[in-house]
Order: structure tokens, then C-alpha cells, then sequence
């Protein structure tokens, strides 16, 4: 990265939040050191003092003894949204049960360290940033560019150049969302379990949905990346690909272009977010 970051505070307890349309991924970390996760829906009716009591609940730590007691233990905490409602209630639970402690909203004028090479810049989401932040930091070769594929509500690819310059990416349905529309659509289909089917080719309704859905977004994801690799005049095998999001462990290990599998990403990089700007 350009600017060097400062070392992480060992003993430290912050508290990184990626606010998603599907799925709110909530992470402790002790300096840089990962601790502890937890998932819950995003609910978008969800009030600041109703997180304030979760929050306190997951972070209390129940009968993990190893995690610190309750909310007064943080140290600072790092938030990433992509859904505006549900940042408004963020923002008021940090004034009226956090005040003292420092945060860090990614949003723009926040240092992140990464080049933003788009016509409007402000448009990228704050999560794709961060991910393409941490996986340069954390997995990438130097001189070599990064593919982050995030399976969740939809599926993006976010690419960052040779340079470090987050160059573009892009956004398709993700898996649940196109097994909504068969089911909604589809006057003989239904819904289904998201797995990986016997064989490509079903022998019944069930498996046949599983298998265009499961096999569709490993040939969606491994043509996606390929384009995108020739388009940036490399080869895949000259990429760094990288996936995370919820539903990353399902397809991940069968994607014969992607490299590793990082599910803590977007955490990662809020912490390196919060030490370039707290």
C-alpha cells in the first residue's frame, strides 16, 4: 500500500460490522487477531436500542469465557453498510450507548488506501472496497492483480490491477435470489435446498433446480473471471482470485479458479480501515 498502516494495538477489542442486504457479519478482533463472529439477519426494523441488546448479548460472550464482558469492554468499532436504513440505526446506537468510543464509518472521505478508478467513485459499495483492501494486504503477491469473488445477495467480482487500483468489477444475481425467482416463477418449480446435486445431469425435478443453480455459478463465476483476466491481458493462472461472502463455502472448493477462501475478508479489511483512520 502507499501509505504504511500503523501496527495493531495488541490487547485491543474492535468490534467490525458488515451491514448486508441478506446477512449483518458482525467480528471481534484483539488487535489484528480474529476472536470471535457472529451472523444475523439485517433487519431493517430493527431499532439502535434493539442492537445496542444484541450486540450486547453476542459481544457479552454467554458462555464463552474467553471473549470480554459486554459492550464496555470495546475499543473501537468499524462499519461497513449497503443498506441506508439500517446505517441510520447504527449511527444513532454508536451516539447513544457508544459515544465514547471511537468508530469508523467507511464511506467516502475515509482513507482506505485503495486507488478508486471508477466514473463515480462514491457509487462502489463500501464492502467491495474493504474486501479488495484486505485481500491485496492480506493474500495478494505483490505486482499481481486480485479477484475478489463475494457469493452473498449477489454475486460481484472486484478487481484490482497490478498497481493496487481498484479498477471495476461486477454484479450478478446471486444464487438465492435466482432460486427465488424459479420458485416464484416457475409454475411447477419450487424451492429448494442449495447444495451440490448427485451429477450435472438430474434425474429429477429437485436435483435438476440444485444442478443448474450449483453448476450455473461455478461455469457464471469461472467465465466471469477468465474475461476478466484477458481483458486486463493476463492469464488466470496470473490472478490472485479470492472468495468470501456467506454462501462462498458452498461453491468455492468445486471453482477451479479461485485460489482461497476467506470468509473473515470483509472484517479484515474494516480492521485495516479503522487503524488507517481511528
Amino acid at each position: 500500500m502507499s501509505v504504511p498502516l500503523p501496527a495493531p494495538t495488541a490487547g485491543s477489542r474492535l468490534l467490525c460490522v458488515d451491514i448486508g442486504n441478506t446477512r449483518t457479519v458482525l467480528g471481534l478482533f484483539d488487535g489484528a487477531t480474529p476472536l470471535a463472529d457472529w451472523r444475523v439477519a439485517t433487519d431493517e426494523r430493527r431499532t439502535a436500542d434493539e442492537w445496542a441488546a444484541l450486540l450486547s448479548s453476542l459481544v457479552g460472550g454467554g458462555s464463552t469465557a474467553s471473549l470480554p464482558d459486554g459492550l464496555r469492554s470495546l475499543t473501537g468499532v468499524a462499519i461497513a453498510s449497503t443498506v441506508p436504513t439500517v446505517l441510520h440505526e447504527w449511527r444513532e446506537m454508536l451516539r447513544r450507548h457508544l459515544a465514547d468510543v471511537p468508530s469508523v464509518i467507511v464511506e467516502p472521505g475515509v482513507k482506505t488506501g485503495v486507488p478508486v478508478l471508477m466514473d463515480n467513485p462514491r457509487e462502489v459499495g463500501a464492502d467491495r472496497i474493504v474486501n479488495a483492501l484486505a485481500a491485496v494486504t492480506h493474500h495478494a503477491e505483490p505486482g499481481r492483480p486480485v479477484v475478489v469473488v463475494d457469493f452473498g445477495t449477489a454475486t460481484t467480482l472486484d478487481v484490482v490491477n497490478a498497481k493496487g487500483q481498484y479498477v471495476g468489477g461486477l454484479i450478478a444475481p446471486g444464487v438465492e435470489i435466482s432460486a427465488e425467482a424459479l420458485g416464484r416463477r416457475g409454475a411447477q418449480l419450487r424451492r429448494v435446498e442449495l447444495g451440490r446435486p448427485r451429477s450435472v445431469i438430474a434425474k429429477n425435478t429437485v436435483e435438476a433446480l440444485q444442478s443448474g443453480l450449483y453448476f450455473g455459478v461455478l461455469a457464471q463465476v469461472e467465465g466471469l473471471v477468465a474475461r476478466v483476466a484477458a481483458e486486463l491481458g493476463v492469464t488466470v493462472d496470473d490472478l490472485t482470485v479470492v472468495s468470501t461472502g456467506y454462501l462462498a463455502g458452498l461453491v468455492s472448493d468445486e471453482c477451479a479458479c479461485i485460489g482461497l477462501h476467506d470468509p473473515w475478508l470483509t472484517l479484515r479489511g474494516l480492521e485495516l480501515v479503522f487503524r488507517r483512520n481511528a
